[in-house]
């Protein structure tokens, strides 16, 4: 298992976490983004000179081509996780996570997807209590 992104339906924001730990909390699994999102774009590279050689007095010349990249929305430099710190706690479980985009947005879709019962919510800056009635 890895951490990847997991974009909150319909919000600017995203959680990061490893998708087994971040569904434990919730009522309806997030699906991560590399699972829904990988696709492969093109660009053109226009025509421009190469040296095959360091000191090649006579470089050639490359023509315009085509090429292909890969477009991942979870694709991550290093193993530094962006964003900024949140913990989930229902008394049973603590796990850590990481979020980008605004903490309005998060916090709203987690009011409306946690799991019933108590979860503790620690924010960089407070605690929220949500609780969850059970339907």
């Amino acid at each position: 298992m890895s951490i990847t992104r997991h974009s909150l339906p319909g919000t600017d924001a995203a959680i990061y976490a490893e998708t087994e730990n971040i569904n434990y909390f919730l009522s309806t699994p997030l699906e991560a983004d590399t699972v829904v999102g990988i696709s492969n774009g093109e660009a053109s590279v226009s025509t421009y000179q190469r040296r095959r050689y360091v000191g090649d007095a006579t470089p050639i010349n490359v023509s315009a081509h085509q090429r292909q990249y890969l477009i991942d929305p979870g694709r991550r430099n290093g193993n530094a996780t962006p964003g900024r710190e949140m913990i989930l706690d229902d008394g049973t479980e603590k796990r850590s996570f990481t979020y980008v985009g605004p903490w309005l947005q998060v916090h709203g879709f987690l009011v409306s997807a946690l799991k019933p019962g108590l979860t503790k919510c620690y924010s960089e800056s407070a605690r929220y209590d949500i609780t969850v009635d059970a339907v």
